[in-house]
């Protein structure tokens, strides 16, 4: 394949997200609804499957693929994919593979995912207090995602936090989280509600720009913006007491999207080349099909030349979501 992914606007296309399941073990309320109908498991590409997928887009050009869901930790086999996908690092064809996990079952596995490559893992963690963490997760216990954090970092894992910022309860946690991340070394990240599918916790109801937020945080903490990148969408401050380093992902106060690099491949194989989009581009049914590496690297290409410019969500949220696919489909 030829190396090298640019999209319409000339963008360098370098960083595919792939969801392996659209499952999880919680129940988030702005992620999911108590009642959810998965992908049937016909549907779901199986672990060869992904693996096949994922190097043909490391082929073209791809530098950096993070595994997500719903929850990636609760698909069976999902370390075969990870130790597939390793031989990519080892032949310097990808820069990184990184997971972002709900951290509920990282203990078990960390230390399998830095034998593998992994240096770098994202814990989804909007609160410490076990109250509110069941409350927001429907039952959840942040114990068992505090054991994870501790294994990652045993297993020499970079680790990184993302606190979705509901308003209602962030203000709550926001110092508590930014002080435990500082007291760790960890990074951690906020990101705004965003307007995607039927569930518990309506977006517009729980919106907080990330203004407001850092705002809130700047009262007991001196903050210096900074150019430093992790390749995401995340703009970075410093704190100048600590140094630690804390990022704020705007989807909607202030898009990001004039540097966007990234794609999302479902675990149906439905290539997205913007989350904010319903339009995909189906790879199961060419993978599916013999001699498919030829139309598959077409079809890539030709998804990518359509990505659009930007989502469509607003400056901020209204009642009804932007779109009906729920974010534990994509991974965010």
């Amino acid at each position: 394949m030829s190396p090298r992914l640019v999209d319409g606007f000339g963008r360098a296309i370098t960083y595919l997200r792939v969801s392996v399941t659209d499952r999880c073990n919680l129940r988030c309320n702005y992620c999911m609804a108590g009642e959810v109908q998965f992908s049937p498991r016909q549907d779901v590409l199986s672990i060869e499957e992904l693996e096949f997928l994922t190097s043909a887009f490391v082929a073209c050009g791809i530098r950096k693929v993070r595994i997500t869901g719903g929850e990636p930790l609760v698909r069976k086999g999902f370390m075969h994919l990870f130790e597939g996908l390793s031989r990519h690092l080892k032949s310097g064809a990808l820069d990184e593979l990184c997971v972002t996990t709900n951290g509920i079952l990282l203990a078990k596995y960390a230390q399998g995912l830095a034998d593998y490559g992994v240096r770098r893992v994202n814990v989804s963690l909007d609160t410490l207090d076990p109250v509110r963490f069941a409350e927001i997760t429907s039952g959840g216990d942040v114990e068992a995602v505090l054991r994870g954090i501790e294994a990652a970092r045993a297993a020499g894992l970079s680790i990184k936090l993302n606190a979705v910022a509901q308003k209602g309860y962030i203000e709550r946690d926001a110092e508590t989280l930014v002080q435990f991340a500082q007291d760790l070394g960890l990074d951690i990240s906020f990101i705004e509600t965003m307007p995607l599918g039927e569930v518990k916790s309506n977006c517009a109801d729980h919106y907080l720009p990330l203004g407001d937020l850092r705002s809130l945080i700047a009262r007991r903490w001196t903050l210096a913006d900074t150019e430093e990148t992790t390749g995401g969408p995340a703009h970075y401050a410093r704190i100048e007491e600590t140094g630690g380093r804390i990022g704020f992902i705007t989807a909607l106060s202030n898009c990001f999207c004039e540097g966007c690099n990234r794609l999302r491949l479902s675990a149906t194989g439905a290539l997205y080349t913007c989350l904010g989009h319903d339009e995909f581009t189906d790879l199961r049914s060419i993978i599916r099909q013999e001699g498919r590496a030829a139309d598959l690297e077409d079809a890539i290409r030709l998804a990518i030349t359509a990505k659009p410019r930007s989502h469509e969500f607003g400056s901020a949220p209204v009642r009804e979501p932007a779109l009906k696919r729920l974010m534990s489909a994509l991974g965010g």
